[in-house]
């Protein structure tokens, strides 16, 4: 069974077919022929996703997900959240991301951060959501090569390695994306068997 992901995010992509396995065939948006890119131009992460869901039920008629995922950093009141991939500018790299954020961190003693991914399944024409959040802490500085986005910043609770540290496999001990993926794949045994 087909099931669209709204997302052009091939790291993405990655880290949920790991964790559904041949469950179901995750196909994004690339491989199911849509070519858009779907704004994100809301104050929240359940807005965006849903945005991004709608979006493609709207175009495709098929059932499909969407997430999106933030950054919450409590000595920054939460931010990036929302705007974590446009944190430095909306055409920011990640480096461009991390280095704004490690420089507003600069001096802070309170380095508590979470993860949260929000997912957004409409199936059969109704809507769900789903949630994960992974709280862990802002290192001082970039440490690790693998992973994308915030992760060689960011070390999870119960770690003393950032997430750019660690293989895909133990990242999913503790991510947020996997979390929330879970409770996916809960809710859709439940209509699939």
């Amino acid at each position: 069974m087909e099931l669209i992901f709204a997302t052009n995010n091939p790291n993405k992509v990655k880290e949920i077919r790991k964790v559904i396995g041949d469950k179901l065939q995750i196909l994004p948006l690339k491989e199911a022929g849509i070519i858009i890119e779907i704004p994100e131009p809301h104050n929240t992460l359940e807005d965006n996703a849903l945005e991004k869901a709608e979006t493609i039920a709207h175009l495709t008629g098929k059932n499909c997900f969407s997430e999106d995922s933030g950054l919450e950093v409590d000595a920054l009141h939460g931010a990036p959240g929302v705007k974590s991939a446009r944190f430095a500018g909306d055409q920011a790299t990640s480096e461009q991301n991390i280095a704004l954020l490690l420089a507003q961190m600069e001096g802070q003693s309170n380095r508590k951060a979470r993860f949260r991914t929000v997912i957004t399944l409409i199936w059969d024409h109704e809507t769900y959501y789903f949630e994960g959040n992974c709280p862990g802490k802002i290192t001082h500085a970039p440490m690790g090569t693998d992973g994308f986005g915030y992760d060689p910043v960011f070390i999870p609770e119960g770690s003393e390695r950032s997430f750019a540290q660690m293989p895909l496999e133990e990242k999913n001990l503790f991510s947020h994306r996997k979390k929330a993926t879970t409770q996916l794949i809960e809710f859709l045994k439940t209509k699939i068997g």
